[in-house]
């Protein structure tokens, strides 16, 4: 399978533009295939454990002091949830994204796969070039589209095959890890899973070390390692971020925003959401109209 070809079948199945600045679309449940004719400014977002493959195009993804610059023919691979600051550098722009779903990652790595190396470091998001063999189970997933009798039966079992070839594709280490409760990539996601449950729940890191069997020490080592940034930092990231969300999306006041994501201090959030945005909160709310 070529990549020339799969970028055909991808432009075949998303809808042109046509003046929007982007269009999606989801020709079979649990791919997203993704067109943009015009670059973006840098926007910060939250990204689920995906693979995003480049097919035409390029994007710079940034996550805390790291720049991945992927192009036609590379895959982002995350992990973990990953606050992150993202933009289109070159257009027109043609991608795939694929979720990854740790339970099946683990439910395929018990057995089948060699154990990662015990300690180190690792980091939540790579970038490396996808090979012919997943790029055929990518164009067999998108084949679906065309069998609706096929699917129930054919999805989950390429869905298995796709996780299969990231898990031993270049980056496929920190997906294994997963598979080991042992490892720090695993006590990283129960962390991060504990801070996203309550965002309002302010963090008190020694309790949260020893939620998931660290020292405080070792827990702070690996949570940057992992995810570029501090326990601290990564809360008020996913705060701001749901924050826009709230204001944007639904329409919330800038006082019940400040609320819902654990601030106790409007003036405190109106300054750092300024920060991180460009614009104070305001001017994105209900408070705005």
């Amino acid at each position: 399978m070529s990549q020339q070809q799969l970028v055909e079948q991808v432009d075949s199945l998303v809808p042109a533009c046509r003046g929007r600045r982007q269009q999606t679309t989801e020709p079979v449940p649990g791919i997203v295939l993704l067109r943009q004719d015009q670059p973006s400014p840098l926007e910060a977002s939250l990204y689920d454990p995906i693979v995003c493959l480049i097919l035409r195009g390029h994007k710079d993804v940034v996550i805390g002091e790291r720049t991945l610059s992927v192009g036609p023919g590379e895959c982002l691979l995350v992990s973990h949830h990953l606050p992150v600051r993202s933009r289109i550098t070159v257009a027109p722009y043609l991608a795939l994204v694929f979720p990854v779903d740790l339970a099946t990652v683990r439910s395929l790595g018990v057995a089948s796969m060699p154990t990662p190396p015990a300690g180190g470091h690792g980091q939540a998001g790579q970038t490396y070039r996808a090979d012919p063999e997943l790029l055929d189970a990518f164009r067999r997933y998108l084949d679906l589209a065309a069998s609706p009798d096929d699917a129930p039966v054919l999805r989950p079992l390429i869905s298995q095959e796709i996780h299969y070839r990231l898990m031993t594709g270049p980056s496929g280490a920190m997906l294994r890890a997963l598979t080991h409760d042992d490892s720090f990539f695993s006590a990283i996601a129960h962390a991060i899973g504990h801070i996203r449950a309550d965002l309002r729940e302010p963090i008190m890191v020694p309790d949260l070390a020893r939620r998931v069997g660290m020292s405080p020490s070792t827990f702070h080592k690996h949570f940057r390692s992992v995810t570029a940034t501090t326990p601290l930092q990564y809360q008020k990231e996913l705060r701001l971020i749901e924050a826009r969300h709230l204001l944007t999306a639904v329409r919330r006041s800038v006082t019940e925003t400040a609320f819902e994501v654990g601030y106790g201090s409007s003036s405190q959030f109106s300054r750092e959401y300024a920060r991180k945005f460009g614009v104070p909160p305001s001017k994105d709310g209900a408070d705005g109209e």
